[in-house]
């Protein structure tokens, strides 16, 4: 039976992780020991679309495999869809458990777990703050007993502290590089989600992807699971007729961040057809609110934030907020105490530059 002891000492071994990817597979052999499982798969997600994200860590399972598993949750499962899990009140359910012992009610199942010998899987969101952080998957095969109800609450009192973890990683700033990556990176797939067309631009940007599962495509290119799910999740939004974005930030291996984000077409007959993606710097608009989250500033001490960035003094930030001076004075020195600066200037460079390098910087400033 898991403890509390048990979470407490993988979460201090976690904690030591100096990446979000060594974060997975620390938690992967440390997890082994209180709930036991034979395969799965950890994903960063975005935490403003709940899409996945860079790094993804694989366990036991092929790197193609995490495509197909990923095209059941989009097109045709309707049992613990991870979108449904991240808004549920607890956000950890086992197959077994929600169809009582009845596994081929899922597509899922039917079409990928079972032909690769897998009893029974446990999922898990990563929220904090209602916003979700990561995705787990945990497949135990044909054998073994079902996840347990107090496997289930192991791993849904794990969920918080976990989300936080990985959302402190957005603190972390860019390796130095005298590589910008510049320009606009496009992909064309088609219909059945092969990859058809790639310009230069999107090459480069392929070839700094960090390592996690990738379909390897005709064109010799491997195409990372979370750039792949995009092209995947715009097809699903067309087909659905629904209004969500297919758009994730991720960060290159040196800590760079991008933006892919995915449209799909449609044809003369007004039908989905190619998905073209689109992957590009993150603007400094799009970096900044994933640095707040990792900071834990409150809304209020936001909003002091951003007018402290325009330049606002104490006595114009409580005009326009209705604050006394005096309350202004002890948003701003909590603001400092939680980013480690001491003045305005670095406060500013903190949250709005020292993550952001401006496209078209070189090394010599020309």
């Amino acid at each position: 039976m898991p403890t509390a002891l048990g979470r407490d000492e993988l979460l201090l071994r976690a904690g030591r992780a100096d990446s979000p990817h060594r974060l997975f597979s620390t938690l992967a052999t440390q997890l082994r020991r209180a709930v036991p499982y034979d395969a799965a798969v950890w994903r960063a997600t975005d935490p403003e679309t709940g899409m996945i994200t860079s790094p993804i860590f694989a366990e036991n399972i092929e790197d193609h495999s995490c495509a197909v598993y990923w095209q059941y949750e989009l097109f045709t499962e309707k049992i613990n869809l991870f979108r449904d899990l991240a808004l549920a009140p607890v956000p950890v359910a086992s197959l077994w458990e929600t169809t009582r012992g009845e596994p081929e009610r899922s597509s899922l199942y039917r079409g990928f777990l079972a032909p690769r010998g897998v009893h029974d899987e446990l999922r898990a969101v990563l929220r904090v703050d209602g916003r979700p952080h990561g995705y787990i998957s945990l497949f135990r095969e044909k054998g073994r007993a079902e996840f347990s109800t107090g496997e289930r609450r192991f791993m849904a009192d794990l969920g918080t502290p976990v989300a936080r973890l990985l959302r402190a990683y957005a603190k972390q700033r860019p390796e130095p590089s005298s590589d910008a990556l510049t320009g606009t990176g496009l992909l064309l797939f088609d219909a059945e989600g092969a990859l058809v067309s790639v310009n230069d631009e999107a090459r480069r940007y392929l070839e700094e992807m960090p390592q996690g599962p990738a379909s390897l495509t005709a064109l010799g290119l491997r195409v990372p699971l979370w750039v792949h799910g995009t092209a995947m999740r715009a097809r699903a939004i067309a087909e659905e007729r629904g209004e969500d974005t297919a758009r994730i930030r991720m960060r290159t291996r040196t800590g760079r961040w991008l933006v892919c984000h995915a449209s799909c077409l449609r044809g003369a007959d007004g039908r989905p057809g190619a998905s073209a993606v689109i992957i590009e710097r993150a603007p400094v608009s799009d970096v900044t609110p994933l640095v707040v989250q990792a900071y834990e500033l409150s809304e209020r001490e936001l909003e002091v934030t951003r007018r402290v960035a325009r330049g606002l003094s104490t006595s114009g930030i409580s005009e326009e907020m209705h604050l006394s001076p005096h309350t202004v004075r002890d948003h701003i020195k909590a603001i400092f105490e939680k980013l480690g600066v001491s003045s305005r200037g670095e406060l500013v460079g903190r949250l709005f530059t020292e993550y952001y390098e401006p496209m078209g910087s070189s090394p010599t400033g020309s």
